[in-house]
């Protein structure tokens, strides 16, 4: 498909709507809710009943174990880890076990944070450079229904928007159990016209296992910025190192014959060393009815990650360790002009938007290793991946009762790659179009209904788009360097009752290539394509204020759609999610915050026979403000010690002792047990 005829019908499309001056539609006053200021997801507000946002309030009232699990308040999403606390962690979403990331897109400002041929898999997302208490709110999308986003965005997108002031700076101190130390200070102030902010967190964590994790983590944000969030610009500085030993999945025979406990492991040098360095510019300048949008952003980031999966399956000396180590920079620039417009007497709101990004990986390598220390290389490469996303769409007000909007992106990649291994180097090249439609019908008795429909897709790793030889030198074929997504949704969303936002949404989502954990090689690979329905119901009320009530339900269903005599279940696959939260932050000395999250079972092989068990924790918050701008809290994470499972795996790995086939097995990561943090924050 060519290029150039696709811009020029999307030029002609946009020519027919003729620039006006008149405001664009506003929804009234009266009809927007901000449900205890921890959402804003009223009527009127977005294209599909699955998109809302969550504000800085209720990230500061809900206790989290792990900096990752700010996008916990995504409704329906789980965040679990399966190794140490310096690795991205392990997200769950609508059917979907998605790794470190496939699938879900995540950003920081503009900053992507899923790395794209990753060394640990395709994808990753590593939330850990966040300090939360500089964010100012999370603005999250499911599915492929919205112009403006791209690659992995399929199951969904959170957009984590910083703060540009604070309303008073912060000094905190945590301690708490498993040599648990966190300090945070962070303030604003005027400078030369604008405001400055800055935060710095340092990190000490030693966690529950038998090998302390030590835990050694940095990270700093410096932030200038001036005029407003629609008229203005900010330019972003953050920095992150980390270092941990980590303690992996562990089989679950070596467990129950006594050889380890749940909190122990089979390689005490596994473990890792990330760091991560940006600069980013943001810039929104208004012009009458017009807005410009630009933003630019450059990051250098390295990781070197040790693991063990299978042990002595490969080599039953000195076992199967290896090191997963890149060096990546990556540089992106984003612009977008958006217009109110007439269309036949419409009035209309268009858009047109660019996405550009470049990675450089030098190298991104796979080497053997004992004891953290390298014995071969099995593959090292040279990655250079270059992408362009051109998209537009515009939203159109039929008449009171109906609005739509309509929307096509256009997405290029190319690859160049020079490999270690003989035939693996060279160059690809792949093009998607996507077509976005959202209709939206109401409010009548403020209640709206939504129809969404969308084509998207991921990318896949730059290595597979030109291997021709694995590592051991059999053969092998390119994979499809862009996989198409396709979903719907029906959905609804209501205030009918006082103080109660409600949203119900039926979805589908059809993959022509699954990702797959590979449990013998710790990665992903592409599978058969895959059919994935749900539904989803999401509640928040305020019984009064200061107290809020939430409750979310998931439940879908995940098959492959190609016969195959293995089965079509999809292992990892996530069937229902339940959260439920209360929320008290009234006037007075107490503020208290309970969460119960339960996730179900999930398939381990294709046939179904083998099976995780579901995961039910609660957490509990309890806080005391000693002054007027001094508290002190206590944050309890599994409240009643519940031995369950933060990820199950199935797969094939060898203990000493056993034969060289090894033995298939259950392998898990232990949730955390009852721990306690005792925080000591003041406002100045």
């Amino acid at each position: 498909m060519r290029v150039k005829p696709i811009l020029a019908a999307l030029a002609g499309a946009l020519a027919l709507a003729r620039p006006c001056h008149a405001e664009e539609p506003e929804v009234p006053e009266a009809a927007v809710v901000r449900v205890g200021g921890h959402y804003d997801n009223a009527v009127g507000t977005s294209d599909a009943a699955s998109q809302g946002t969550i504000t800085a309030d209720l990230i500061a009232n809900r206790p989290a174990l792990r900096t990752g699990e700010i996008l916990e308040f995504v409704p329906g999403m789980i965040v679990t880890q399966h190794s140490g606390d310096g690795k991205a962690n392990q997200y769950f979403l609508r059917g979907f076990n998605l790794d470190h990331g496939t699938d879900f897109a995540t950003y920081v400002d503009a900053i992507p944070v899923n790395m794209r041929t990753h060394a640990h898999g395709q994808g990753y997302s590593d939330l850990n450079c966040l300090i939360p208490e500089l964010v100012q709110r999370i603005d999250y999308k499911k599915g492929t229904y919205f112009a403006d986003e791209g690659d992995f965005a399929s199951a969904g997108a959170a957009h984590i928007r910083l703060a540009n002031s604070l309303p008073q700076g912060l000094a905190s101190l945590s301690l708490g159990s498993y040599g648990y130390l966190r300090g945070v200070l962070a303030d604003s102030v005027k400078a030369a016209n604008g405001t400055l902010l800055y935060g710095l967190e340092l990190n000490r964590n030693d966690g529950p296992w038998d090998l302390p994790e030590r835990v050694r983590k940095y990270a700093g944000e410096l932030r200038y910025s001036q005029g407003s969030r629609d008229d203005g610009f900010d330019l972003t500085a953050m920095a992150y190192r980390n270092r941990w030993n980590a303690t992996d999945q562990i089989p679950l025979r070596a467990v129950e014959s006594g050889q380890v406990g749940r909190f122990g492991n089979l390689d005490p040098t596994d473990g890792g060393d990330s760091a991560r360095y940006s600069l980013a510019y943001g810039m929104r300048k208004r012009d009458g009815d017009g807005q410009l949008e630009l933003n630019a952003y450059v990051l250098h980031s390295t990781l070197d990650l040790f693991s063990d999966f299978t042990y002595f399956l490969a080599d039953p000396e000195r076992g199967d360790q290896f090191e997963q180590s890149e060096r990546r920079t990556m540089a992106g620039l984003d612009a977008a002009q958006s217009w109110s417009a007439t269309l036949g007497g419409f009035e209309m709101r268009n858009k047109v938007g660019l996405q550009t990004r470049y990675d450089r990986l030098a190298p991104v390598a796979i080497h053997v290793t004992a004891a953290r220390t390298r014995t071969a290389t099995v593959r090292e490469d040279q990655v250079r991946e270059a992408s362009a996303g051109l998209y537009a769409e515009s939203a159109v007000r039929w008449n009171a009762w109906l609005r739509s909007a309509v929307g096509v992106r256009y997405d290029a990649y190319r690859f160049r790659i020079a490999s270690s291994i003989a035939g693996d180097s060279g160059r690809a090249r792949d093009h998607i179009v996507s077509p976005k439609l959202s209709l939206v019908f109401g409010p009548w008795n403020k209640t709206e209904y939504f129809v969404n429909v969308g084509r998207g897709f991921h990318s896949n790793d730059a290595r597979g788009t030109t291997q021709t030889r694995l590592p051991d030198g059999g053969p092998s074929s390119p994979v499809t360097p862009l996989v198409p997504t396709r979903g719907g949704e029906l959905g609804v969303r209501s205030e009918a009752i006082p103080g109660l936002q409600s949203s119900l949404a039926l979805w589908r989502l059809d993959i022509d290539s699954e990702l797959v954990f590979v449990g013998d090689a710790g990665e992903t690979a592409p599978s058969r394509a895959s059919r994935r329905t749900g539904i989803e119901w999401n509640n928040h009320y305020i019984v009064r204020p200061g107290l809020l009530l939430d409750l979310d339900l998931a439940a879908s269903r995940a098959r492959y759609t190609r016969v195959d005599p293995a089965g079509d279940a999809i292992p990892g696959s996530l069937d229902r999610v339940a959260s439920f939260g209360v929320t008290l932050d009234a006037p007075g000395p107490w503020l208290a915050a309970v969460e119960l999250r339960h996730f179900g079972p999930r398939p381990l092989i294709e046939d179904g026979s083998v099976s995780s068990a579901s995961t039910t924790l609660v957490n509990l918050r309890a806080g005391y403000r000693l002054r007027r701008n001094t508290s002190l809290s206590l944050d309890i994470f599994n409240l009643f010690d519940k031995k369950a499972s933060d990820i199950d795996y199935y797969y094939q790995s060898r203990l000493t002792g056993e034969g060289p086939d090894g033995v298939n097995d259950i392998h898990f990561h232990p949730v955390e047990p009852r721990s306690l943090r005792l925080t000591l924050a003041h406002r100045f």
